[in-house]
């Protein structure tokens, strides 16, 4: 996180641990959406690769599962990195920035993912460039955020998976009303001022309790190479994976999934009473003492917890549990797509 824009945050108030905003003031750590509020968070839990040059496009297309020739300068999509054996090593939301591509993805994989990806470039044209001193994003969720975003565009409104690029000030629009703007650290504060008039700042929890509201997982640590990229759903989100642009890494073993019909676990979104986090197993009596699932991303809220988990399809019929078969229970709530495999 930028030093300055550190020593900002907590001028606001902000409980900051590790480089990530715990919460406000006074404020509790649970992860709170509701309907009415409209939030304003620092999403620092995020890094940023930005590649450029020349033959940026061509590299990135044949080593993610996104279709980056024809990503737009006015779009955004999800995309992933995979192992040639098809298990996800990071995944991405991605842009055109400027003369290149911006990678988002967890903050905790993106030295390693910066240079695994730039060990492929070889005689390409593009260089990869951690962004983590000079950019802030922010995320912008709830009820008056078209609103804010309209503020700052003279007017513009955005369609889901757009990206607007006005006045130095990137906007990404993912779903329904969510949006992340990308943004000078020296401009961060005036831009933060504007934005807290009307929305409420809140932790980077919050941001994650969207994204898992949203059916969207995010690979971290404890969860790196150990699923094929449509058991985190990701050929339900934006973009996530082309089955036409031809050969990347892990592309065998992700089209196979697809087409023969083998894909036996998803991602499900999941309520306990008790704790939950990424890399938690979550078990069935189906299974024989065996893990049912594996939790990806979880946060805290006044109610519980909620989580995404990628879990044996057949298990959810007939109950999960978290520790062991006989342990507490989980519900499965629902998501905002249908897990349905298209043909």
């Amino acid at each position: 996180m930028n030093p300055n824009w550190q020593s900002f945050l907590a001028s606001q108030g902000a409980v900051i641990e590790n480089d990530v905003v715990n919460h406000f003031g006074a404020s509790p750590t649970l992860a709170s959406l509701d309907e009415n509020t409209t939030y304003l968070c620092d999403l620092s839990g995020f890094g940023l690769i930005h590649f450029t040059g020349d033959d940026t496009a061509t590299f990135l297309h044949g080593q993610l599962s996104s279709d980056i020739n024809n990503l737009s300068p006015d779009a955004n999509q999800y995309s992933s990195q995979s192992t040639p054996k098809g298990r996800v090593l990071a995944n991405f939301l991605v842009w055109r920035q400027q003369d290149g591509y911006m990678l988002q993805l967890s903050a905790d994989l993106t030295a390693g993912a910066q240079k695994r990806l730039s060990m492929y470039i070889l005689r390409s044209k593009s260089k990869a460039t951690d962004l983590p001193a000079s950019l802030v994003m922010l995320g912008l969720t709830g009820p008056q955020a078209a609103e804010l975003i309209a503020s700052l565009t003279n007017g513009q409104t955005m369609q889901e998976h757009s990206t607007l690029h006005h006045d130095g000030l990137t906007i990404l629009r993912t779903t329904a009303n969510r949006y992340q703007l990308v943004v000078n650290a020296e401009q961060a504060p005036a831009l933060w001022d504007a934005l807290a008039k009307t929305a409420t700042p809140a932790g980077f929890a919050t941001w994650q309790l969207s994204e898992i509201t949203h059916g969207t997982p995010w690979i971290t640590t404890p969860t790196q190479d150990a699923f094929v990229a449509q058991m985190l759903n990701l050929d339900k989100l934006a973009g996530g994976i082309s089955f036409t642009k031809g050969c990347y890494t892990g592309q065998e073993i992700i089209a196979r999934t697809q087409y023969l019909g083998k894909l036996k676990r998803r991602t499900y979104r999941l309520h306990a009473d008790q704790a939950m986090q990424a890399g938690d197993s979550v078990f069935s009596p189906e299974m024989h003492g065996q893990a049912s699932g594996t939790v990806v991303n979880a946060v805290q809220t006044a109610t519980g917890w909620e989580a995404l988990a990628v879990v044996q399809s057949s298990s959810v019929p007939l109950g999960l549990h978290l520790a062991d078969a006989n342990g507490p229970v989980v519900s499965v709530l629902d998501l905002p797509y249908s897990l349905e495999t298209a043909a």
